[in-house]
């Protein structure tokens, strides 16, 4: 068998032939040059010279001349196959290195570690499961299964490819785990929406004392990111900085993206000032924080600062823009930045902008011409997002004439949409129209659509609590239930007013009387006010849009309990304090 090590020192490396080839570098009419010396002179007969041919050609992006080199080599040998197989692999050629690996297998010659490792991961680049699987048995026929780095590679390549439940196999099969292995299974958890198991075993490599890296930290903060996960993610920031970590331009964004997705758009901003490099995506993180804390004057500050000072924006930094004044209710600023993506960027808007600009222009009172910016569009162009902006628009200004129309593009676009038909109940029943209520209530029966439950989360001694309307799971539960009736009480004396009959037409009978009191926001809050100590801030992360109603009452319970209460729902971060919010009702 192969070692399991490649060899890569080449006898001829120092050869005049050799330097001219590492002279022209990945640049193909250069390489064409060289090849055609090659054979005029006989050097092309040197397999180290065509293995680094090979190279060059793939890292220059040509895959055709790459493959037109490769099968004009009689008899590769395992070496060149495996150059191959990792150049294809590493410059985005997935589906020729698995080919070169199966052109391997057929001409029957030896795979080793390096082989597997490279194949797997161009596997796991395309999410190609039912290639990969094949070539994880081909692992066991060969003895490659209990190899540190093929273990790795397969448990970032099932995590990728969506199987986390195989990846943790492979993971916990392993006798002893590298820091690659163990960052490997964090990432797989946290792309797959599994933040909170990512923490878990965060802590348990924490406990057995395992050596962290920044990758695994890159990880980490992004499943903090997802959980509003601050305590946790202060942790981390601290240990980066007291043992001396780089804080590198993915590492700095990061954490920029933790401390706004946790609410603290302060603290990112100095990250952001004391970052040595900032990128694209770093300015566009920057940005995008101040726009979901509603900060819009800051983000166009940025942006402006961006434009003199940092790399040119892309078509994500001015999603970010856009949504930012959408928030702020900046429609001057909102029109000049999207004309400069043309204008000053040649940058051609995408659904996702057009989506910034109806929302924009729909939250700002510009119905009709919202709505005449779709129909402008082409046929093509019109998503089903825009006509959601555009019907949340006719909801937040009671337009129902308009709401309807707007309502009949989007059930038509997307019929299997639940939240289309809630939205459009919500409409109605704003209006006063509880016969309509009821037509689209039978309509969701009918086709079986049923709303997507609504759960929040908080975070109390590093550790993270979730909460659906009327849980009673929680072992407190008797005690957060009286904590909480004890505060609605005592808002209600406040002036606090329970939102009418009509904003609960959505709910079931049997949840009527858990529907405004025990949404699962006001649980959370309740939990945190008992458990956290005076002063300290609390932090709720919700799945959905909060409610009218909620909203109205976490104004009073902030007043009434001397907090500071931050709320990130699915749309942006509200910031209540002294019984004010800070999106100003305008949200």
């Amino acid at each position: 068998m192969e070692t399991k090590h490649l060899q890569t020192t080449l006898s001829p490396s120092h050869s005049p032939a050799y330097q001219v080839l590492l002279r022209a570098g990945p640049r193909l009419k250069r390489l064409q040059q060289v090849h055609a010396h090659f054979i005029v002179s006989g050097s092309y007969r040197s397999r180290a010279l065509l293995t680094k041919l090979l190279t060059l050609a793939c890292t220059a992006g040509s895959i055709l001349y790459t493959r037109q080199l490769f099968f004009s080599i009689t008899n590769p040998d395992s070496f060149l196959f495996n150059v191959l197989i990792k150049a294809s692999s590493k410059f985005g050629f997935s589906r020729d290195a698995i080919l070169f690996y199966r052109r391997m297998v057929a001409d029957s010659i030896p795979q080793s570690n390096y082989t597997f490792t490279a194949v797997i991961k161009a596997c796991a680049d395309i999410s190609a499961l039912r290639i990969g699987r094949p070539i994880h048995s081909h692992v066991l026929v060969c003895g490659y299964d209990s190899d540190s780095f093929v273990q790795a590679a397969l448990i970032a390549f099932y995590a990728k490819s969506g199987d986390v439940g195989e990846a943790k196999k492979v993971f916990d099969r392993m006798p002893e785990r590298t820091v690659i292995a163990w960052n490997s299974m964090i990432s797989g958890y946290d792309q797959n929406g599994f933040s909170k198991e990512a923490i878990g075993l965060f802590y348990r490599m924490r406990e057995l004392g395992v050596e962290f890296d920044s990758a695994t930290f890159v990880s980490v903060l992004s499943a903090c990111s997802q959980l509003g996960a601050l305590d946790l993610g202060c942790w981390v920031h601290d240990y980066i900085v007291n043992n001396s970590f780089d804080v590198n331009v993915v590492l700095g964004t990061s954490l920029i993206n933790m401390y706004t997705r946790c609410g603290n758009v302060s603290k990112a901003r100095e990250v952001f000032d004391e970052m040595n490099e900032r990128n694209v995506v770093a300015w566009t993180a920057m940005i995008s924080g101040y726009g979901m804390h509603g900060n819009g004057r800051e983000a166009i500050e940025l942006f402006r600062l961006m434009r003199i000072h940092g790399p040119p924006p892309n078509g994500i930094t001015f999603v970010a823009v856009l949504s930012a004044c959408a928030h702020a209710g900046l429609v001057h600023e909102g029109r000049k930045a999207f004309a400069s993506m043309r204008q000053d960027y040649g940058l051609v808007p995408r659904v996702e902008h057009h989506v910034c600009m109806v929302d924009m222009l729909g939250r700002a009172g510009f119905l009709n011409e919202a709505f005449q910016y779709i129909k402008d569009l082409k046929q093509g162009e019109q998503a089903p997002a825009l006509w959601t902006a555009m019907l949340g628009a006719c909801k937040m200004h009671k337009n129902l004439d308009l709401g309807v129309q707007v309502a009949e593009h989007l059930l038509a676009a997307e019929p299997e949409n639940p939240s289309h038909y809630v939205l459009l109940s919500n409409v109605y029943a704003l209006a006063g129209r509880m016969e309509r209520v009821e037509m689209v209530r039978n309509m969701m029966i009918r086709k079986g659509l049923k709303k997507q439950v609504g759960y929040s989360i908080i975070e109390v001694g590093q550790k993270s609590y979730l909460f659906s309307m009327g849980d009673r799971s929680h072992p407190e539960t008797t005690e957060i239930y009286k904590y909480l009736d004890e505060l609605m009480l005592r808002s209600k004396e406040a002036g606090y007013v329970p939102a009418p009959e009509s904003v609960m037409h959505e709910l079931e009978e049997e949840e009527r009387e858990y529907a405004l009191r025990y949404h699962s926001e006001k649980l959370a809050i309740a939990f945190g006010l008992m458990k956290t100590s005076h002063g300290m801030t609390i932090r709720i992360v919700k799945n959905l849009r909060m409610c009218e109603d909620c909203h109205s009452a976490i104004k009073f319970i902030s007043h009434i309990a001397n907090r500071e209460i931050i709320v990130r729902d699915k749309l942006r971060f509200h910031h209540f304090k002294n019984g004010l919010c800070s999106c100003q009702d305008y949200w």
